[in-house]
């Protein structure tokens, strides 16, 4: 008989908080000293996180098992959908991928197989710990998808978990999209919810009271909590849905400006996180060559089809841009993974791995071609990397289908106990890798910012902030918050009732 205690959160709708709750969880629970494992059984995100073994999972279920203390396994996110093309994505399962697939034949041919895999995961996670948060995805009442639909109320039914609504108070309607999506549910999955979350509210909640009332005498539907909006929380983004927030325009008050691409196919974005604790950047996102102006430190990030991101940027102007910003200035230009190919002077896809273009010129920056292979490598890496005449050890991980070969003139930046990595121009002005995280080695962040100071004749910066000890303090700061305006206690009795009830 399955041990553990499970809970799922549902939304109204995508970018409700299911996320950053489910993240809440696994920490209260830890610390209360519950064995805790987060559970997404299919999650659509162009962010990754690779596991101990080098298998690829949704960043959100990755950092939520950092949060409840735990190496993540691929068991915490059996599938993964990574979007590649319209209409088209590229489906992971267990952490490798299976094929690419159109969303019709993905509905019609993989469900049945889909099923089988979630439930084989979820039975070793019920098995192997005392608490799983589980966490749906988009809402629950779509109900032109519910025949097939295999992260939300099929999966509560699967794992017999009571569930909790999450309603986004930000966007307004909040009372409107909860009862709507109560009312839209099946009535034995109406019987599963045992209350609601009310997140992200601004503003005076004596005000807000009189809506708690009419809505749980309406529905019969207890509120369970009231999470007030929690600003500059800096906990790995789901998805690029996030990158609404940023302003695409300079912040003159910020000594250091930073531009990252944001090309159409743009994907695990997280690189650039650790930028936004460093009191003098701003990080701003870029989509047009008007945009680009003249920044300091330009990243071209991830993508998952660098070839269509690689003619996005010619056809949009940026490609120009930035070669004309390389030689008319002291701009830094740094690409990670799909944006590393970029800056080489060719990609091949010969197999059309992912797309039917077969072959485009790059933007001739550093010696690197670069071709597409039907084998991912998905692996844990560390090495020394040299910068400015100094060296840094690194760590971090690699999500990429191609392999890049050095042309003359290479020189490499990342030596992997004699296996070079990534490249770099001479002057250290552009380099390229395909190690993500790699702005979250502290040492190298610093030397790289400070770098740029020099060149801008400003004094260094010394004692930044560390990424990894802000991220722990983050999950206690969302823990702390949570149980100040969530009914915790109550929840787990609910959880307890629930299965005494089943």
């Amino acid at each position: 008989m399955a041990k553990a205690l499970p809970i799922m959160f549902q939304g109204t709708h995508s970018d409700a908080g299911k996320s950053i709750i489910t993240t809440a969880f696994c920490r209260i629970f830890a610390q209360k000293g519950w064995k805790t494992a987060p559970f997404k059984s299919q999650n659509m995100s162009l962010n990754s996180y690779v596991t101990i073994d080098g298998k690829e999972i949704g960043r959100a279920q990755g950092i939520q098992a950092e949060a409840a203390g735990i190496a993540a396994t691929t068991d915490m996110n059996p599938i993964l959908i990574k979007p590649s093309r319209e209409n088209e994505a590229q489906i992971i399962v267990h952490g490798k991928p299976y094929g690419n697939m159109k969303a019709v034949a993905y509905r019609n041919e993989f469900f049945q197989m889909g099923l089988q895999i979630i439930k084989q995961s979820l039975d070793v996670l019920m098995n192997e710990y005392e608490r799983i948060v589980i966490e749906g995805a988009g809402s629950p009442a779509e109900i032109n998808l519910n025949d097939r639909e295999l992260v939300n109320m099929r999966v509560a039914r699967m794992a017999n978990a009571p569930v909790i609504l999450i309603g986004d108070i930000d966007r307004g309607g909040v009372f409107a999209s909860l009862v709507g999506t109560l009312q839209l549910l099946e009535e034995e999955d109406r019987k599963r919810v045992i209350g609601v979350i009310i997140n992200k509210f601004r503003g005076d909640l004596s005000l807000l009271k009189p809506g708690l009332d009419w809505f749980e005498q309406y529905t019969g539907v207890p509120v369970l909590g009231v999470v007030p909006y929690l600003p500059n929380l800096h906990i790995d983004a789901e998805d690029s849905v996030s990158l609404s927030q940023f302003s695409a325009k300079k912040d003159e008050a910020k000594e250091i400006d930073i531009a990252v691409i944001q090309y159409p196919c743009i994907s695990n974005f997280t690189d650039i996180d650790p930028f936004l604790l460093e009191p003098d950047c701003h990080v701003r996102f870029v989509t047009t060559a008007e945009q680009l102006e003249k920044p300091d430190l330009l990243i071209l990030p991830g993508s998952k089809n660098t070839i269509e991101d690689l003619l996005y940027l010619k056809e949009s102007g940026l490609a120009t841009s930035i070669l004309r910003l390389y030689e008319t200035s002291n701009l830094t230009i740094v690409g990670i993974c799909g944006g590393y190919q970029m800056l080489g002077h060719q990609v091949d896809d010969p197999l059309g791995v992912e797309t039917p273009l077969m072959q485009m010129d790059g933007l001739g920056l550093l010696p690197i071609k670069t071709t597409m292979e039907k084998e991912k490598t998905t692996i844990l890496s560390e090495g020394v990397l040299t910068f400015a005449r100094d060296t840094f050890h690194v760590r971090g991980y690699e999500i990429h289908m191609g392999q890049s070969t050095a042309l003359e003139g290479y020189r490499p930046l990342i030596n992997m106990n004699g296996r070079m990595e990534g490249c770099k121009r001479e002057d250290d002005r552009v380099f390229g890798t395909y190690f993500h995280d790699l702005f979250h080695n502290d040492a190298f962040r610093e030397r790289l910012l400070n770098e740029i100071r020099r060149k801008k004749g400003l004094e260094p910066l010394y004692g930044r902030p560390s990424y990894r000890m802000m991220r722990e303090q983050a999950f206690d700061r969302l823990a702390d918050h949570v149980k100040r305006h969530v009914k915790i206690e109550e929840i787990e009795r609910k959880m307890i009732e629930f299965q005494k009830g089943r």
